[in-house]
């Protein structure tokens, strides 16, 4: 559907979009497979895959946080493996590693239901730093950085409230939130950085946004 939906707006480039259960390491890996295969491989990584689950600490199912985990920083340091690899086998030495993180990552609010998300995200905080040192001790020039956003207008809150839908539209309507075309202008000023500068972490929040 979005593949179609940049074709129609005639945006530049192509979008090959590939179906890929994040939570199974098996198709990660056959995902890279594939691109390596169909584009020999990958230049640029950004792991923008993130969810939540209303999962307080006292009382959240372990499902849930699982889940998270999975998601949130199992396959981010999955992909991010993979792509070094891809990288490191073909020479490139000026590739980009991008960790879509969350405001999440660097201050713990006082809601219960994303206490264990915001876990997952000070992971990737850590994660985007530990990356960085690693690149530097393999004496590469590939980047890594952080974009830690607050709140942005996608499918984020219903998937965390996905038993209460108007809650979540509710999230969206209070302030005027950032869009994810203000997150790709963020990449896009990222990976437009000179290769002398190396940009770690862009903290963006909505200009209404209280916490």
């Amino acid at each position: 559907k979005l593949a179609a939906e940049c074709q129609s707006a005639g945006y530049a480039g192509t979008l090959i979009p590939y179906k890929c259960d994040l939570s199974n390491e098996e198709e990660i890996l056959s995902m890279f497979s594939a691109i390596k295969t169909l584009h020999q491989g990958v230049d640029v990584c950004i792991n923008n895959a993130g969810l939540a689950r209303p999962e307080p600490l006292l009382s959240g199912k372990t499902e849930g946080w699982r889940t998270m985990i999975d998601v949130n920083v199992m396959a981010v340091s999955i992909c991010t493996r993979e792509a070094y690899q891809s990288m490191k086998e073909r020479n490139i030495d000026d590739g980009h590693i991008i960790n879509i993180n969350s405001m999440n990552g660097h201050s713990v609010v006082p809601q219960s239901v994303v206490h264990f998300y915001s876990a997952t995200k000070y992971a990737v905080t850590a994660l985007t730093e530990g990356l960085r040192q690693e690149l530097r001790e393999a004496k590469t020039h590939i980047r890594a950085t952080c974009i830690s956003p607050g709140l942005v207008e996608t499918g984020f809150a219903f998937k965390l409230h996905d038993n209460d839908p108007e809650r979540a539209a509710a999230t969206y309507e209070s302030i005027r939130c950032l869009k994810a075309e203000d997150m790709a202008n963020a990449v896009i000023y990222v990976l437009s950085a000179p290769p002398h500068v190396q940009i770690g972490d862009i903290q963006m929040r909505p200009t209404e946004q209280i916490s």
